[in-house]
């Protein structure tokens, strides 16, 4: 039960973080000075992720927040139609840098395993 709890827990954190980010990059879009690449500002809390969870809801976070980017911060809005290829550069970008970092960040954060070490030949310690 208790690791259904923790999966639990970082599935709802994890979809928490990418509803405030694109809460804030949302208002900021309506109030017109949001950014022109706003998909890029997941990265971040992404890796926090990572670091926290662990690479499955980091990849979850970053499918969420590709879509997510691509619902309600690109035009049209409220629509997964991509009408720029800009717009479709920037999605696949964002996806290829998110997935990358979880890759590289899990294998720098695995635990390392002790090294053995080696027997001399000639029996010296």
């Amino acid at each position: 039960m208790s690791d259904f709890l923790k999966g639990a827990v970082s599935v709802a954190v994890t979809l928490a973080v990418v509803s405030a980010v694109t809460a804030v990059l949302w208002y900021f879009k309506l109030a017109t000075v949001g950014p022109a690449h706003p998909v890029f500002f997941y990265l971040l809390p992404i890796g926090v992720v990572m670091l926290l969870y662990g690479s499955r809801p980091a990849l979850l976070a970053v499918f969420t927040a590709a879509a997510c980017a691509d619902f309600f911060l690109y035009d049209p809005i409220y629509s997964f139609v991509i009408n720029s290829r800009v717009e479709f550069g920037d999605l696949t970008c964002f996806s290829l840098l998110a997935l990358i970092t979880v890759k590289c960040a899990s294998e720098l954060f695995r635990p390392s395993e002790k090294i053995r070490t080696a027997k001399s030949r000639y029996g010296r310690p």
